[in-house]
C-alpha cells in the first residue's frame, strides 16, 4: 500500500511506494485525474525494486490549489499552468532527493513531463508520455471558447457517487477496480451525497488555454533523454493524431513508439502490468 506523503514547497499530495535501490520513477497525471489513477503501475514499479512516487498537481486530488504568483504583488502575471507544474516537478525532485529519475505523464501530464525534461535536460533519466505530451489543441482549435465548447467537463449536478462508479464499470468492464476506485477520487461527495469535480472549473478552463498555447514541437529538439511514446491505439484512431505521434517520434533523439492496440486513453488505468513493464524499460 502506499503512503500518503506531501512532498516540494508548494506542499503536494502525493503517493509514495518505497520500493528498493532502483532508478527512482516520478509519475503525473492528467487533465481532472489524480495521483490514485497510478495504483496499478507504480506497485509493479516499486515490487520491481523502484522508489515511486505518483503527485496530486495543484487543485487535483489531496492537493489545494496553492496559489502560483505572490498575493501580495498585485502586478504579478500568473505563471502558465503547465509551465508553474513543470517547475513543482523539479522542486518535488529537488525534495526528494532525486537527481536522475524516469518521468511518465499522462495525457497534460505528458505535456508537464515533456517540459520538464526540455527545461531540465539534465535531471530526467527518461521519459514516458503516456498518451499526451505530443498534445497540440493550437492546432485543432482557433481560440479558448472553440476549445472549451468541446472540451469543458460535464457537471455532475445531483450526480451520487453510486451512480458513477456503476457508470464506470460497465462503461470500462475490463478495468481494475482499483482504476474505477481512481476515477472517484477525481470528484468531492457533498453534504448531499451528489458529486462535484475536485478541479474547480475555471482553473480548468485556464489549464484548457495553457494546453492551447503549448508547443511540444518546440521543445523536442531539447529532449536529450530516452523517450518512450506509449499512445492508444487502433483502426479508428485519428489522423491528426497519428501524424502528432509521428512527428514527436521523429523530432526527439531518442524516442520510440510503443502503440497499445484497443487500448483507452487512460492506458495507466486500463493496462497497468504492460504500462509498468514500458516505463521500467527507461531504468
Amino acid at each position: 500500500m502506499p503512503e500518503v506523503v506531501t512532498v516540494g514547497p508548494a506542499g503536494l499530495g502525493a503517493r509514495s511506494w518505497r520500493g528498493g535501490g532502483g532508478r527512482p520513477v516520478l509519475l503525473v497525471h492528467g487533465l481532472s485525474s489524480n495521483a490514485q489513477l497510478w495504483d496499478g503501475v507504480a506497485a509493479r514499479l516499486a515490487e520491481a525494486g523502484h522508489p515511486v512516487v505518483a503527485v496530486d498537481l495543484r487543485g487535483h486530488g489531496s492537493s489545494e490549489d496553492v496559489p502560483d504568483t505572490d498575493t501580495d504583488d498585485l502586478d504579478a502575471a500568473p505563471t502558465d499552468p503547465t509551465r508553474l507544474a513543470a517547475e513543482d516537478l523539479a522542486a518535488v525532485c529537488a525534495d526528494l532527493g532525486w537527481s536522475a529519475p524516469v518521468v511518465a505523464g499522462h495525457a497534460w501530464g505528458g505535456n508537464i513531463a515533456l517540459q520538464l525534461a526540455a527545461d531540465r535536460p539534465g535531471l530526467v533519466h527518461g521519459l514516458a508520455l503516456v498518451d499526451g505530451g505530443w498534445l497540440h489543441l493550437g492546432d485543432q482549435f482557433p481560440d479558448l471558447d472553440a476549445a472549451w465548447s468541446v472540451l469543458a467537463p460535464p457537471r455532475f449536478d445531483g450526480v451520487t457517487s453510486a451512480a458513477v462508479r456503476a457508470s464506470l464499470r460497465t462503461g470500462h468492464p475490463d478495468w481494475p477496480e482499483a482504476a474505477i476506485e481512481g476515477v472517484l477520487g477525481n470528484l468531492r461527495e457533498r453534504a448531499d451525497g451528489s458529486v462535484t469535480p475536485r478541479l474547480e472549473r475555471e482553473r480548468h478552463r485556464a489549464i484548457i488555454g495553457s494546453l492551447l498555447r503549448h508547443r511540444p514541437r518546440t521543445l523536442y529538439p531539447l529532449v536529450r533523454c530516452r523517450v518512450l511514446l506509449l499512445a492508444a491505439t487502433g483502426d479508428a484512431t485519428p489522423v491528426r493524431k497519428r501524424d502528432q505521434l509521428s512527428e514527436a517520434a521523429t523530432a526527439m533523439a531518442h524516442a520510440e513508439l510503443v502503440e497499445f492496440r484497443g487500448g483507452d486513453h487512460d492506458l495507466h488505468a486500463h493496462r497497468p502490468v504492460r504500462v509498468a513493464e514500458e516505463i521500467a524499460r527507461l531504468a
